[in-house]
């Protein structure tokens, strides 16, 4: 039990900071939706559809590079020449990407959200995404020389920054959906010009072609991977707007904000898991403790499942003043999205630890496939249910097809019965809890959310589902003991309360590369 205590010790120290600044941010939902309308929300969604995939190709998967061969630099010409070429690289590149896309934007803002007057948002939205994609040099910098404060310090003053800017702006100033996109692009100035003290001694008039070679070998390949994950994040509500309209959009936006409320959590655990297995495999008995810590991790996103699932309407009632609770479906179905997300994370380590990683592309490529075509089949008929039901189901599929995958280079032994035994208490909890009789919105969502807590926690006990280590192990946690973090959370895309996308943290994609010639 000592490694799962590890590992509780890193998600801890890892996430806490970014966990606790997005919770803050949602439980001030019900004063944005005040001041943003379900056709706002609708925009929004959609600004969000083109600022994620944006990211990825901005960034042409260098960011990984650049701190695969960072290590290999052997002193500080060697890092100057690493981060020059990349960064002047980036700048060529994106300035012309970027120039194309602000004048293609009045195209497609006409084409995609249907609805005039937000040019100038979508072509801020690109300028910023564009100023982003340099800023993974300094940080990473920061976490590589395990400067832990700095890099707290800068990731948490965004957040909050962030947070108190959008405020102002959409609460104070009434500006809409244009104050969520000034408020990020004015923090992002500000970043960029504090991060000019760790840029300033990297960037030099220096280039390596064999150096951008060997970058783009390693990092292009990430590109497709996730592309594709961007897909089934986004692509629901890009479709969902040609058969529908931008208030359904905004609706089924909203339900899908709530049922990734568990991603919060999955963020910080990425943040440990990743250096925490690359670490414990080398060890004898790692995949039993991989084992158990899938027991646990899939009984804990179980129970998330369903307590979310049972409180949705009153939860929506509660937060959104009853403007959304239509919504409910969805939160269930993106939940479960949700739940077979953490199941992927959790069962496909073991290309990571093979560096068999060319087959996390096959498995999100099918997952976006599935993600697009139950999308069209199921939208005419069914709204934003039938995208609901395209996620649950897209996810689904990418985290079997990973599995198998990882099986076949990496096999673990997983608990079958003990992790069925969870997911059917899981279930068990929803329909006591679903059955529960109609109450005041509030009191619901405690009657109902204790009873999902307590029934599935009473089934397991009763099933003898806890051993004694484990017991004690679990009476132990007050006794955990900091250590240094290694990686990042997941990066969200989130606006307005609303979370609509998450980023794999480059730790978890990365493979093994080739030192580049100097």
């Amino acid at each position: 039990m000592s490694k799962i205590r590890q590992l509780s010790q890193g998600l801890a120290i890892y996430g806490s900071g970014d966990v606790a600044v997005q919770i803050l941010n949602f439980l001030l939902l019900p004063l944005y939706v005040v001041y943003l309308t379900k056709q706002d929300y609708g925009v929004i969604a959609l600004l969000a559809a083109i600022e994620a995939p944006a990211k990825l190709f901005f960034r042409w998967g260098v960011d990984g590079a650049f701190m695969r061969y960072w290590y290999d630099c052997e002193d500080d010409p060697a890092r100057q020449r690493l981060a020059s070429t990349l960064f002047f690289f980036l700048l060529a590149v994106n300035g012309i990407l970027l120039i194309a896309s602000l004048a293609a934007a009045p195209l497609l803002s006409d084409r995609l959200l249907e609805t005039p007057g937000y040019t100038l948002a979508l072509q801020l939205v690109l300028l910023n995404t564009f100023a982003i994609g340099f800023t993974f040099i300094p940080f990473h910098v920061l976490r590589m020389q395990n400067r832990v404060a700095q890099f707290s310090a800068l990731t948490l003053a965004r957040s909050v920054a962030t947070l108190l800017l959008r405020l102002a702006l959409i609460v104070g100033l009434g500006y809409g959906v244009m104050g969520i996109v000034l408020a990020d692009v004015i923090v992002t100035t500000v970043l960029m010009l504090v991060l000019l003290r760790w840029f300033a001694p990297l960037i030099r008039p220096v280039f390596s072609s064999d150096i951008l070679r060997a970058s783009l070998k390693f990092g292009l390949p990430r590109v497709p991977h996730g592309f594709a994950l961007q897909v089934m994040s986004v692509a629901d509500r890009v479709i969902l707007q040609k058969f529908t309209s931008l208030e359904v959009v905004g609706v089924y936006s909203m339900g899908v904000s709530f049922g990734l409320v568990p991603k919060i959590a999955l963020g910080a655990f990425e943040s440990a898991w990743a250096p925490f297995y690359y670490a414990t495999a080398r060890e004898p008995d790692a995949k039993r403790v991989f084992s158990t810590v899938t027991t646990y991790g899939i009984t804990v996103l179980a129970l998330m499942t369903a307590g979310l699932s049972a409180i949705a309407a009153d939860l929506l009632h509660v937060m959104t003043g009853g403007r959304f609770v239509e919504a409910a479906p969805v939160v269930t179905w993106t939940s479960i999205g949700v739940f077979f997300y953490g199941v992927y994370l959790l069962t496909s380590i073991g290309l990571n630890i093979t560096t068999n990683t060319k087959y996390y592309p096959v498995s999100t490529a099918v997952g976006a496939g599935v993600n697009i075509g139950l999308n069209f089949i199921l939208i005419p008929s069914y709204g934003m249910l039938g995208a609901a039901w395209a996620n649950g189901a897209s996810y689904a599929v990418q985290s079997a097809i990973a599995f198998y995958f990882s099986q076949r280079f990496y096999p673990i032994a997983y608990e079958r019965a003990r992790i069925g035994r969870a997911v059917a208490a899981a279930a068990l909890a929803y329909a006591v809890a679903a059955f529960l009789p109609t109450l005041p919105p509030l009191a619901s969502l405690v009657a109902r959310g204790t009873t999902v807590v307590a029934v599935m926690g009473g089934v397991l006990w009763l099933a003898g589902f806890f051993n004694a280590d484990e017991l004690r192990w679990l009476n132990g946690l007050r006794e955990l003991r900091q250590r240094k973090p290694v990686t990042r959370a997941a990066d969200t895309t989130e606006m307005a309360g609303e979370i609509v996308s998450v980023d794999v943290p480059d730790d978890l994609i990365a493979a093994r590369g080739k030192e580049p010639r100097r």
